[in-house]
């Protein structure tokens, strides 16, 4: 255990706050750490990949999970997993794919750990389908403010209060997740173009149900008749049978003699110092066209590996460096399927504003679960990467925020970092039963972040 203090920033690499990095390799110091980490509490810190500051704690402690990453029990016949929660997505697909058992929902990188993943009760590509990844957690351990571990099982208010609380109710030690089942580490995918907003919202609505997974990527640098310009991804896990049929194959004839088999590439990490403002209007612009133009207008049945469909920035480790020094804000929202015009304001708002967005990503959501503070609900979700030091930048994400609430959506607290807390209400209805929850099991504030601070939850 380390008793040095050093800064601490989420992927987005703003608002710095200096922290104690524990790093704990058992129960029994995460024990003895949650008993004596001091009065500034502490939260509990995955692999890193909240945008926000979720995962710090200005003068408190941060509970590095990364070393309790074993895998415990595996059911091959149907399924299940038990695993610490410091295990990495990553990890389990390694493990599982060639025994022919996929995750069940994954977010946009495979590195993240699966307490992560259920503190911030992460959502996929697949939401409209499998929703979001807490209800494939069949139950977890957790380690509560008074030094006690619980099993905590679904259809609980622990449970409920737990997925999508942000590391807030405990420390996750364990899960058991139920994964599903693939024949091979393939994707069956189909692309397409849509020439504007409303061309893509339609193809969205009537074709998404006969995938399980949809996505779609927009050009937010657009105007005029172009404006939400866009390329359609959707897919499937690609059958057995698709590996026998002549002609090119991701993958190769290795894919053909083992078609499970997991090897995703790796590319060289950007510098860890790159000028700024590399990301601009006219490097953004410039890709975007470039994205836009080399899609196909319509192309179907294209097999392409499990990591490029699902994770293809996971492909360049610290990609977040491009941005220089400043960082990226990553700004995520979701308004209901009949808020379709609150949407449009929205983009034409930030088409408008010629903000440079080279990930600008839409999808619509299915049923939401019942985590109180889970993001997802039925709608259609945006979400944007942003140079943080974009001039304007944080007058209108205020706007955009009023805007959200005022259509009854809400903004995603794993990517957040700057939020105002008077809106928070109106976004998240089972707040108070958050807070009135949070101060029974903890009425000391032992499980505190920058997030919980600054949002007073």
């Amino acid at each position: 255990m380390s008793a040095d203090t050093v800064p601490v920033t989420g992927w987005g690499r703003t608002a710095p706050t200096a922290a104690r990095p524990i790093r704990l390799r058992s129960y029994e110091e995460a024990v003895a750490a949650v008993r004596g980490c001091g009065a500034r509490g502490g939260i509990p810190r995955g692999l890193g990949r909240a945008y926000g500051d979720a995962a710090q704690n200005a003068g408190g402690a941060v509970f590095d999970m990364t070393a309790l990453n074993r895998v415990h029990a595996i059911d091959a016949e149907g399924g299940t997993v038990l695993c610490d929660a410091g295990v990495s997505l990553h990890r389990l697909m390694q493990v599982l794919l060639p025994l022919g058992w996929f995750v069940p929902v994954t977010p946009g990188t495979r590195y993240v750990t699966v307490g992560g993943a259920i503190g911030a009760d992460v959502h996929g590509t697949n939401h409209h389908v499998s929703g979001s990844f807490s209800r494939h957690v069949l139950s977890f351990e957790l380690l509560t403010a008074d030094g006690e571990i619980r099993t905590v099982r679904r259809g609980t208010p622990l449970f409920d209060a737990t997925t999508g609380g942000m590391g807030l109710t405990g420390m996750i030690l364990t899960a058991t997740v139920q994964f599903q089942p693939v024949e091979t580490s393939l994707m069956s995918v189909d692309t397409e173009r849509a020439r504007d907003l409303d061309d893509l919202m339609v193809r969205l609505t009537t074709g998404d149900r006969g995938y399980r997974y949809s996505v779609a990527w927009i050009d937010l640098l657009a105007r005029g008749a172009a404006t939400g310009r866009a390329v359609l991804t959707r897919g499937d896990h690609a059958p057995l049978e698709a590996l026998r049929t002549p002609g090119p194959l991701a993958g190769g004839t290795r894919a053909r003699r083992d078609p499970l088999a997991f090897r995703p590439p790796r590319f060289p990490a950007p510098p860890a110092f790159l000028p700024e403002g590399l990301v601009n209007r006219t490097t953004v612009g410039l890709f975007n066209e470039l994205w836009y133009r080399k899609a196909p207008r319509v192309r179907t049945g294209r097999l392409q590996r499990i990591s490029a469909f699902f994770h293809p920035l996971d492909r360049v480790p610290h990609w977040n460096r491009i941005y220089g020094r400043g960082g990226l804000v990553q700004y995520q929202f979701v308004v209901g399927h009949d808020q379709e015009e609150a949407l449009r304001r929205i983009v034409r708002r930030v088409c408008g504003q010629r903000c440079p967005s080279f990930l600008a990503v839409l999808k619509r959501f299915g049923d939401g679960d019942p985590g109180w503070l889970s993001f997802p609900v039925p709608g259609w979700s945006l979400a944007l990467d942003l140079p943080a030091g974009l001039p304007g930048l944080a007058p209108l994400l205020d706007e955009l925020d009023e805007e959200v609430a005022a259509a009854g959506g809400r903004v995603c607290l794993a990517k957040d970092s700057r939020l105002r807390p008077d809106l928070l209400a109106a976004m998240y209805p089972r707040l108070d039963d958050f807070r009135a929850l949070r101060a029974e099991l903890d009425p000391r504030g032992v499980f505190t972040s920058d997030l919980s601070r600054r949002l007073t939850l």
